[in-house]
């Protein structure tokens, strides 16, 4: 049985938790769409927020808030950074609720995100969609982004295809990234990013993640999302369909759905799944060690289709 009731929430008076007895998420109403929380159950939030920013709305400036968004792909800095300082709709429905931006005037599109929890499992099921209300087409990428809390360890999934004498990956790095980051291990299965709350300097990489999924491990938690990559789609950012950036305070995993052109009306839909597993030690850097944990933990839900 899902819960759902209304509650205050870090400055926010009219947020939406939902709740199955093993974890819990609130949406605020009064911003976004965003969600800024999920975890156990009176455990900790496995996501960050911007201290400074919880609890405001309104205005016109840009605030990042933290928590989980929908942006537009590719990054521009004046279709990507419309605040969203404004109210959303809410309504319940089957499995959970949905979230409603109002238009975006600027770039004449609207957001979506249907937030379905599972009854017996630590699951969450995130529809997201950006709709054209325009009199023209425009193109993007639906652009999922999740902000973890500080001083946990990503691991990303190198593409295995064989593809004989062809490349079969693609880094996509940014200006400010360094090859050379040690927060950062190339490893022969995985890429693999040590969150450091000592070190400011930001880096962000995208690859194109065949294997759909990305995971987190954070005090004993481990935090899993899942996405459906298409091989034969065209992605942004070189063609990328998963970014992962980090600073002092936080990480981010981020989906991208397939680059689409919108006609007027039309909307592209990107879903991802979430999934929170107790018990799970990940505090070195160690493949090996990785494989067992994926053995033991993940293997049937990356099997279960989205």
């Amino acid at each position: 049985m899902i819960k759902i009731e209304f509650v205050n929430f870090m400055g926010w008076e009219r947020c939406v938790r939902l709740s199955n007895g093993i974890v819990d998420l609130i949406a605020t109403t009064e911003v976004g769409p965003r969600i800024v929380r999920f975890g156990f159950e009176g455990g900790q939030n496995e996501l960050a927020l911007d201290r400074a920013a919880c609890g405001l709305k309104g205005g016109d400036e840009f605030r990042l808030y933290g928590g989980h968004r929908l942006w537009h792909s590719p990054e521009d800095r004046r279709r990507t950074y419309l605040p969203d300082n404004e109210p959303v709709d809410f309504r319940e429905i089957e499995g959970g609720i949905r979230l409603i931006q109002k238009p975006e005037a600027l770039a004449h599109t609207q957001k979506q995100i249907d937030i379905l929890m599972d009854e017996k499992e630590s699951r969450v099921k995130l529809i997201h969609r950006i709709t054209n209300l325009g009199l023209w087409p425009v193109e993007l990428s639906a652009w999922a982004i999740t902000i973890l809390d500080a001083g946990g360890i990503e691991i990303i999934p190198q593409p295995a295809r064989d593809t004989d004498l062809l490349p079969n990956r693609r880094i996509a790095l940014w200006p400010y990234s360094r090859m050379n980051d040690e927060r950062v291990h190339w490893g022969e299965r995985y890429v693999i990013i040590k969150q450091n709350p000592g070190i400011k300097r930001p880096f962000k990489l995208g690859i194109n993640n065949e294997a759909g999924w990305a995971a987190y491990g954070r005090g004993g938690h481990l935090f899993f999302k899942k996405y459906r990559h298409d091989p034969e789609a065209t992605y942004p950012d070189f063609g990328v369909s998963y970014e992962t950036y980090t600073t002092d305070w936080m990480l981010e995993m981020e989906t991208l759905s397939p680059f689409v052109k919108l006609q007027p009306g039309e909307g592209v839909e990107h879903v991802e799944e979430w999934e929170l597993y107790d018990g799970v030690k990940l505090e070195e850097i160690d493949e090996g060690g990785i494989d067992e944990i994926i053995e033991k933990t993940l293997n049937k839900c990356m099997e279960e289709s989205l």
